[in-house]
């Protein structure tokens, strides 16, 4: 019998290849093998699965969400959900918590299935938008079960205020409940998914199986599908290629290549993993997607001629022109490879067409597009006009249908077979074949005449110095054009290479010449824009050409044109910047030649005047050199003789390039802002101020180099600090308090690190001090994990990337430094602990825990112990030295998520768990000393001060205990508490999800003041010395999940300033000096400085 469904598909290749391997998993790790799962095992697991869901899901409205990650039991829980007789819903664990609320909503969602090392992080993103309660938990297939309630029809504002747009995002929660009963009755339903608005509103697209299983019927055939055929899912299962991708592997006795979405962004892994550990034979995938290998892994392995791949599927994307694609191929690559196009709202693909050698080879440059093809089964393809009538020439625009290619959209309750939905793509019909022409939003018009966009952009990509390109409208007015540029050396130096004759087909004007070299960026632009100039009228050349280092894509692999806008805007922001900057530096040149020549301040200086001729000396010019590089922060060699030499303008123009190299924080502000420049804060340090270090007498090395380690919530470890060093900083903070009270504090931002993934983790500092003399040359660290698997120690100064390790899976622990300073060690989802060296990154140790490590280690700066809680129950404590556990110790119930804190003089331990329980162990022996039970979990960290151990609470309350376990005060805010109280000066600071940060008095709990941010406050505070700024007594730096980072006065709560991110900041600050860090959830991980503008 025919299949009717996706699921009859791989029951049938399971009954014909149950021995046969059906999914394999690679994490890409070098420390782990991949995992397998036969088609025997699969539908046994899939059966068992739904069996489970019918049991616990009733009522479920016909759907099921699925919140999870790239998984070897990804196909198990598809098939699982599907055969309980539900649709499956994606849900994105990694988008906002407000959105998948309305996905949620929109569906009808009763249930979700959600991996269970993401619950967490679902339950946070959710906690104000629906209810979720845990059904049951299902260990055998990492999943946990939850019951979704939709929320009340009214919902009273709860203190914060909110912009109109959050008005009616949150009013779509509650009010958008038109599709709630769509799904109720239909068991025909495979899947429910909503497109990304990438061209036009986001819809809500319901894809019954007689809708999607022509589509996997016909590509298996046209494909030829093999039981020996590798298949790598591309996409992720909120695209519906994803579709494709499983059920053609699955569907044909074929196996299914899985691996994480990280290694996906790692071109060189990825195309190992593909190509040479796993022999890959299909690839669907967009061009974009494909482009991030780059033109010398696309020949070498994916298109080499040796390669493994059989079948290459390119959409999603306008497909690239037959001669970029020659560029790609070898040679003698042997690749079918193919053009497919579809719109999601008829579920995938409707057009598919071979591109055939000869089409590859040709070297005409009439031959500039790859038609769409032929419709696939089922599918019937029309192009009408702007009147809506068919035509079969010229240009209009494509419409898609069926008999039973038809899905139901948003409120839709029913559609007629045979309805034909509106693509808004457009197309020029010549002899029968449809040629992609780009979106009607495409086309604009520039100074009268029309310009498509999509064609602009092909032609950009295949001009050689070209290896990405992006072309977009800035505000409906400024045409911009995003170029990746080729590599040095790389395809457009190879003469022999196929990218040849790609130049050989354009016009000799336009070849590159042997004396144009694209070395620098500015003759790179020119050269792409005098190339263009040549190509195009002068209307369709674009009015500026931003290089970037990659295109950033969508969670589909699509250009993200907002996300390259924003990069657009952030340059333009900085070139103001920048601009503004070199008048203020002219302005302190100008204050420094004048007070070397004693000259009054208010006297013109001719800009072409020369310093000894307007009556200074060699000894002056060698003051002024001094004054001019403590101002601008930096060295040079040059400047003394181009200040005996040159001219005022030369000498400018000479600064004015040396900061432009320097990072951020140490370009010039003005004159008083240069002269309050604080210690270590330059990478170079200027002649003068190094002749009056050399001069000071330091004694003998110290046989161990002096470390400060600074954590979240304000926590300062010192090891190796001589008493003269403290007494030395006292002294300083002392004089600051006495000569600096009213100051204005700002916050700048100083330079981002793309991680990959969003960053949860808070950063941890290493100050280390050196040992050749120089007292104050300190070297400061930045070390932070991500979602994305890596870990990154970055300069605390420039930002610049010392070494970058990925790990074996995601990281949301934050990370910690050992005692001695020379061992990184972090927590791992893999449930590894991972001891890696300080300065290179490689691994020294690693222990393995029964379940993922999501807290932060604590120190014992006496013993050297590493005490870190795992996701297993349990507490351990590790010594990195002898590599060894030393004990450990189950925590009596649920996870151990929060951060163990440990008091070294009491030699006690303070751990909490999602069960609800705060424990306190013997630190050297890891027995129990007390222990307190609470009916909600403990996301917040405890922490303590002489006899008071504090923590937050999920109902509300930040409580207070003594030191043998008795509950002292409570004070309950108006939201729960996943922040980690700070203690300071008998003080406690903690933060709510009702948006404030309280500081209570350690002893009754009553308010000493509040703060109300702008947002939810999930981060610890941290607590820091203001000296640094000139700031007479305490700060604390709060970051609220809006974006939001605040400096807040120590003593009232006052804000003292601001700065907003772009993403959720679930990562808690750290301040040291001047340096404030933070991860985001937009991928990056920010360093803001504090700067200081004196009141007048």
């Amino acid at each position: 019998m025919a299949a009717r469904t996706l699921q009859d598909l791989v029951s049938t290749a399971a009954s014909l290849h149950p021995d046969r391997v059906a999914v394999t998993y690679d994490s890409g790790s070098s420390s782990g093998s991949p995992l397998t799962l036969k088609f025997r095992d699969l539908v046994e697991l899939a059966a068992e699965l739904s069996h489970v869901l019918r049991e616990n899901c009733d009522n479920n409205n016909g759907v099921i969400g699925l919140c999870c990650g790239d998984d070897l039991l990804t196909p198990v829980w598809i098939l699982g959900i599907l055969q309980s007789a539900a649709a499956y819903v994606p849900l994105d664990p990694e988008a906002p918590g407000l959105l998948s609320a309305r996905v949620m909503t929109q569906c009808g969602l009763r249930y979700c299935a959600v991996k269970t090392d993401l619950l967490q992080q679902f339950q946070i993103a959710l906690i104000e938008h629906v209810t979720v309660e845990v059904r049951v938990e299902l260990p055998k297939f990492k999943l946990t079960l939850l019951q979704i309630e939709p929320p009340p029809a009214t919902d009273n504002e709860r203190g914060t205020k909110q912009t109109g747009a959050q008005r009616g995002e949150d009013a779509d929660v509650c009010a958008d409940t038109a599709v709630f009963e769509k799904c109720a009755g239909r068991r025909d339903l495979a899947y429910v998914l909503h497109t990304s608005g990438t061209t036009g509103l986001p819809k809500t697209v319901r894809v019954p199986h007689k809708c999607i299983l022509p589509n996997i019927l016909h590509l298996r055939s046209l494909f030829q599908m093999r039981e020996d055929d590798v298949v790598f899912l591309a996409s992720p299962l909120t695209f519906d290629p994803s579709v494709v991708d499983i059920f053609l592997a699955l569907s044909s006795g074929a196996r299914l290549l899985i691996a994480p979405a990280v290694v996906k962004k790692m071109p060189n892994r990825l195309a190992r993993l593909l190509f040479k550990d796993h022999r890959t034979t299909v690839l669907q995938v967009t061009p974009t997607l494909l482009l991030r290998f780059g033109h010398r892994i696309l020949q070498e392995a994916v298109l080499s001629s040796s390669s493994s791949l059989r079948l290459l599927a390119l959409g999603g994307e306008a497909c690239p022109s037959p001669a970029l694609l020659r560029s790609w191929k070898h040679e003698d690559n042997k690749t079918h490879i193919y053009n497919i196009y579809g719109i999601t709202e008829v579920s995938c693909w409707a057009c598919c067409y071979r591109i055939p050698e000869s089409l590859l080879q040709s070297t005409s440059p009439t031959v500039s597009s790859v038609p769409l093809g032929t419709p696939l089964m089922d599918t019937v393809v029309e192009v009408r006009d702007e009147r809506g009538c068919a035509i079969t020439e010229g240009e209009g625009q494509v419409f898609i249908g069926g008999e039973d290619r038809v899905c139901l959209l948003d409120d839709e309750d029913a559609v007629t077979p045979g309805t034909m939905r509106a693509t808004g793509d457009w197309v020029n019909v010549e002899d029968e074949q449809l040629y992609y022409l780009g979106r009607r939003d495409r086309v604009i018009k520039r100074h009268g005449k029309r310009v498509n966009l999509d064609a602009l952009q092909q032609l950009v990509l295949s001009l050689p110095e070209v290896e990405g390109c992006a072309v977009g409208l800035h505000e409906g007015l400024r045409l911009l054009a995003f170029v990746v540029a080729s590599p040095p050396g790389g395809h457009i130096a190879d003469s022999a290479s196929s990218s040849a004759r790609v130049r050989e087909a354009l016009p000799s004007s336009v070849k590159p010449r042997p004396e144009e070299t694209a070395g620098a960026e500015g003759d790179l632009k020119g050269l792409i824009l005098r190339r263009l100039s040549v190509l195009l009228p002068s209307h369709s050349v674009p009015d500026t050409l931003v290089l970037v280092p990659a295109l950033c894509l969508t969670p589909h692999g699509k250009v993200d044109m907002e996300a390259l806008m924003r990069t657009y805007e952030r340059q333009r922001r900085c070139l103001k910047s920048s601009q503004a900057d070199e008048k203020k530096l002219k302005q302190t040149l100008k204050a420094l030649w004048q007070e070397a020549l004693g000259i009054a301040g208010d006297a013109t200086i001719d800009e072409e005047s020369n310093f000894l001729f307007s009556g200074g000396d060699s000894l002056k010019a060698l003051t002024l050199t001094e004054d001019v590089l403590t101002a601008v922060g930096g060295s040079s060699a040059e400047l003394l003789e181009i200040i005996l030499d040159g001219t005022f303008s030369d000498v400018l123009r000479h600064i004015t390039r040396a900061t432009s190299m320097l990072p951020p924080e140490n370009r010039p502000s003005s004159p008083p802002e240069a002269k309050r420049r604080h210690p270590g804060s330059p990478s170079e340090v200027p002649p003068k101020r190094e002749r009056k270090r050399s001069g000071s007498a330091e004694g003998p090395q110290a046989e161990r180099r002096p470390v400060r380690v600074i954590r979240r919530a304000g926590h300062v470890l010192e090891m190796n600090i001589r008493e003269t060093e403290n007494s030395k900083n006292l002294e300083v903070s002392q004089q600051n308090d006495c000569s600096r009270v009213n100051v204005n504090v700002g916050l700048s931002l100083s330079w981002s690190s793309d991680t990959g993934r969003c960053v949860d983790a808070s950063p941890v500092l290493l100050v280390q001090g050196r040992t050749d003399q120089r007292s104050d040359a300190s070297r400061a660290t930045v070390f932070i994990g991500s979602h994305s698997h890596r870990i990154q120690a970055l300069d605390l100064l420039t930002g610049s990337l010392r070494w970058e390790r990925v790990l074996g899976d995601r990281l949301e622990a934050s990370a910690a430094v050992s005692r001695c300073g020379s061992l990184v060690v972090v927590g791992c989802y893999d449930g590894r602990v991972y001891f890696l060296c300080a300065e290179s990154g490689e691994t020294r140790w690693t222990f393995e825990t029964g379940d993922a490590v999501k807290s932060c280690p604590a120190v014992d700066p006496l013993s050297g112990l590493m005490v870190v809680g795992s996701h297993d129950g349990h507490v351990y404590a590790l010594d990195p030295q002898i590599q060894q556990c030393i004990w450990k110790r189950h925590c009596g119930g649920g996870a151990v998520f929060s951060s163990p804190h440990l008091d070294p003089s009491l030699r006690r331990l303070y751990v909490a768990t999602l069960g609800g329980r705060l424990l306190c162990l013997n630190l050297d022996s890891g027995d129990v000393l007390w222990s307190y039970r609470r009916d909600v979990p403990f996301f917040s960290s405890p922490n303590c001060s002489s006899d008071r151990v504090v923590i937050g609470s999920v109902d509300g309350n930040i409580c207070c205990f003594s030191d043998t376990g008795e509950l002292l005060w409570e004070f309950l805010t108006k939201g729960p508490v996943f922040s980690s109280p700070c203690v300071a000066q008998q003080r406690l600071l903690c933060g709510s999800h009702d948006g404030h940060l309280y500081c209570l008095n350690c002893a009754d709990g009553s308010v000493v003041w509040t703060f109300h941010t702008t947002g939810k406050v999930y981060a610890a505070p941290c607590v820091f010395d203001g000296s640094a700024v000139g700031w007479r007594g305490a700060l604390v730096a709060l970051a609220s999940t809006d974006g939001a980072v605040w400096i807040l006065d120590g003593q009232d709560g006052r804000k003292v300033a601001s700065h907003s991110l772009p993403g959720e900041l679930f990562s808690s600050p750290v301040v040291w000096e001047r340096s404030l860090v933070v991860g985001c959830r937009n991928d990056y991980v920010y360093c803001l400085q504090l700067t200081v503008q004196e009141e007048t």
